[in-house]
């Protein structure tokens, strides 16, 4: 059954899909329809059946109540219908599709077209450190070079250690270049750097007066960086030597951790390109992320919307501290979300929701009102759990439990069954997190951390799978 996420082609899309809701809803829903239709390949037609609230239905009540108009060519049931979809459409003969719990995700369930669609492209390599290489094995080198790369990784550096030379730096080039990475080299030793280049190193980071000797016949693009970090000061006669050499480079003026001359070295960025108008620039932005206390993905995304209008075409990161461990997947996302707002001239905003790590980009809530009316419609003993305005709300036949201790809400919940307990104190948990972070709460599924999100199956599709394997 072709998805209505997918906009499959034309010729397979639905002429008219109806979506399924109760009384209390119906009229907010044909509002967003409305509103969506003229966007979207297909005619919708709302299908009220007579219940209040939609997260009521189940699948075997929807089929036994639902009637609907013959020019319908499929359905989508309201998230929380749960149940088996293949009774719907034994009572239908229609495809039936299970849509988001909440309506107010409609318009992003059904993948309204975007705003452009050149969103992730991006011109800004990132080359990411491998660090201390001669302390590791050629096993976990690769290991860590295969990570880099499936997070979005253009090229492989190899971070030397002082007091060198590494021997080995010929046998880790050749075998990462075997695998068909893109390799550089991390070392101011001419030791290192020649046997690198020779082995297919194609940047050496990096050069200055101390070692611009080594650059004059190497087959390699070389980074330049000052002779005094906190300057720009040798930076012009280095390049003066290169280009009367014929060498390929780009500039790097350093940048520095915050209280040791930060704002200072975002200048030097901003002079070398107004000194070099066309030149390639790369910017090390380990000396922030590494080195300051925070999760990393703000300031990642910041750096890279600085080097996007510098026309900084490349960052080394690395991955070292616990708070910057995906620095290159962030990466990865971060310049396609600058390079869509500098290219489109529109704010990086409600555009890339793989970012949105620790918060929500939006909390929806259904309201008082919306809970004790569904509260009231419950003819069950099943819990519902919702995580609204501060606290927990618990809906069951008995009624609407509320509080902000989820301790005390499961004693008044009274649950003797310890399988039903275990999965009961794991929601509440999760609530509880919600809460905290600012976070949307929909039980039996993950909370939403952006690209760290682990999807989870809820325990009803756990039990079904169970079934089924028991079955076969």
């Amino acid at each position: 059954m072709d998805s209505l996420k997918e906009a499959p082609e034309s010729s397979k899309r639905p002429d008219v899909v109806g979506f399924v809701t109760g009384r209390l809803a119906e009229f907010s829903l044909r509002s967003l329809l409305e509103k969506l239709e003229p966007d979207l390949p297909y005619s919708t037609r709302v299908v009220r059946l007579n219940i209040a609230v939609a997260a009521l239905m189940t699948c075997d009540w929807v089929a036994r109540k639902i009637s609907v108009e013959p020019e319908i060519t499929k359905i989508v049931l309201p998230g929380f219908c749960k149940g088996e979809l293949e009774v719907v459409e034994a009572a239908t003969a229609l495809p039936i599709e299970r849509g988001p719990k909440d309506l107010r995700e409609l318009p992003e369930w059904l993948g309204r077209p975007p705003e452009s669609d050149t969103y992730g492209e991006h011109d800004i390599d990132i080359v990411a450190e491998i660090n201390h290489v001669p302390q590791l094995g050629l096993d976990e080198v690769l290991s860590v070079a295969r990570t880099y790369a499936d997070d979005g990784a253009d090229v492989i550096d190899l971070g030397c250690d002082p007091h060198g030379p590494f021997e080995g730096i010929s046998e880790v080039v050749s075998t990462l270049r075997s695998e068909g990475f893109r390799v550089s080299v991390d070392s101011l030793d001419p030791r290192e750097i020649r046997p690198a280049v020779e082995a297919g190193a194609e940047l050496v980071l990096s050069v200055n007066a101390s070692n611009i000797d080594v650059a004059k016949d190497l087959d390699a693009e070389v980074v330049v960086i000052p002779d005094e970090p906190s300057s720009l000061e040798g930076l012009d006669r280095s390049v003066e030597k290169l280009e009367s050499w014929g060498t390929k480079y780009r500039l790097d003026p350093v940048l520095e951790p915050i209280a040791f001359g930060f704002a200072s070295s975002l200048g030097r960025y901003i002079e070398t390109r107004h000194r070099y108008h066309d030149a390639e620039i790369l910017m090390g932005i380990g000396n922030l992320t590494e080195l300051t206390d925070c999760d990393s993905a703000g300031l990642n995304v910041l750096l890279l919307g600085i080097c996007q209008e510098l026309g900084i075409r490349s960052v080394l990161t690395t991955e070292v501290i616990s708070w910057a461990a995906t620095s290159v997947r962030e990466c990865d996302l971060a310049r396609r979300l600058v390079h869509f707002s500098c290219s489109e001239k529109t704010l990086p905003k409600h555009r890339e929701p793989l970012l949105h790590l620790l918060r929500d980009a939006r909390v929806f809530e259904h309201g008082e009102d919306v809970l004790e009316k569904l509260a009231s419609g419950i003819k069950d003993d099943n819990f519902r759990i919702f995580a609204e305005s501060g606290m927990i709300h618990v809906l069951s036949r008995a009624g609407h439990l509320r509080g902000d201790d989820p301790f005390d809400l499961f004693e008044e919940m009274d649950v003797k069954d310890p399988s039903h307990a275990f999965y009961l104190g794991y929601e509440m948990a999760k609530a509880v997190t919600a809460l905290t972070l600012g976070k949307n709460y929909v039980q039996d599924e993950a909370l939403r951390w952006g690209f760290l999100t682990v999807e989870e199956k809820s325990h009803l599709e756990k039990k079904k799978m169970k079934r089924d394997e028991s079955a076969d």
